[in-house]
């Protein structure tokens, strides 16, 4: 299938199939809720009730050595997301059979995807994904500070079924454990949210920990997706013992979490996915 390149800051790439759809005939729901926007008159929104997911994949290779999307497909499927954030991400890399990763798996669970591009590796690229079941208006990769890798964070902007739209920003931080370069992109980051004029989710391996000052940069400015407290680490997958991977959103005023779990899965990937049910009202 032949995939459109958008370049912005960064490359992106957003198969046919998630190109800008043509505007959906959209019956009125039931659930209609009234929001005033400005004096002069009020504007109605449904709530929009989204499964979200976030996942590092490590480009396919489970915890076997053997590379294996179908593998990854069925973990992902098991969740019946409607949004995914995916992280170590290949397109074209001779390690994981040189397939476009995010592509291949959109395709395997009927999903929109676009990939984001960290550097160039092993022939073709290394970088993140967000797949989504809602039209893709637009794509955008945001630089950040290089680490011990380049980074970018991929912005992915939606259209919900009632109408309105929505940016997810799928993030992968630098690793090392001093965590400067870490900082430096989530404060980068951060001036990017801040910008933003629609409701966003924010999702992605934050690589570190909730009491983290990288953490508190988005607790002071968004809605977290709260773990259980008896089952909250998301790395590793065969010895859980660190927080790292995380769901956000905001405005946190329009949003609600529920039904928030961390997955047990020690086979497909070196973390665990983490899923909520997010209401947007």
């Amino acid at each position: 299938m032949s995939r459109l390149l958008i370049a912005v800051c960064a490359t992106v790439v957003v198969s046919a199939g998630s190109a800008v759809l043509p505007a959906m005939q959209l019956q009125t729901p039931t659930n209609w809720k009234w929001r005033i926007d400005s004096p002069g008159g009020a504007q109605r929104y449904a709530t929009d009730t989204l499964r979200v997911v976030s996942y590092n994949i490590k480009h396919g290779r489970g915890n076997d050595n053997v590379v294996d999307l179908a593998r990854t497909a069925d973990v992902l499927r098991a969740l019946t997301p409607d949004i995914v954030g995916l992280q170590e991400v290949d397109d074209l890399a001779t390690r994981s059979g040189g397939v476009p990763e995010a592509q291949v798996l959109g395709q395997m669970l009927g999903l929109h995807d676009a990939f984001g591009r960290f550097m160039d590796f092993q022939g073709g690229a290394y970088g993140m994904a967000v797949l989504t079941r809602y039209p893709i208006v637009a794509t955008q990769s945001v630089r950040l500070p290089d680490g011990n890798e380049p980074r970018v964070a991929l912005a992915v902007e939606v259209q919900l079924p009632t109408g309105r739209r929505l940016t997810i920003v799928n993030v992968h931080f630098d690793w090392v454990r001093d965590d400067r370069f870490r900082f430096a992109q989530a404060e980068a980051l951060t001036r990017y949210l801040d910008s933003l004029t629609m409701p966003y989710v924010l999702l992605g391996d934050f690589n570190d920990v909730p009491e983290s000052r990288t953490l508190a940069l988005f607790k002071s400015r968004a809605k977290e997706a709260v773990k259980p407290a008896a089952d909250r680490f998301t790395f590793s997958s065969t010895e859980p013992e660190r927080e790292i991977d995380f769901i956000f959103m905001a405005p946190a005023a329009a949003w609600h979490a529920r039904d928030v779990r961390v997955i047990t899965e020690p086979v497909a990937s070196d973390h665990r996915p983490v899923v909520a049910v997010l209401e947007l009202r």
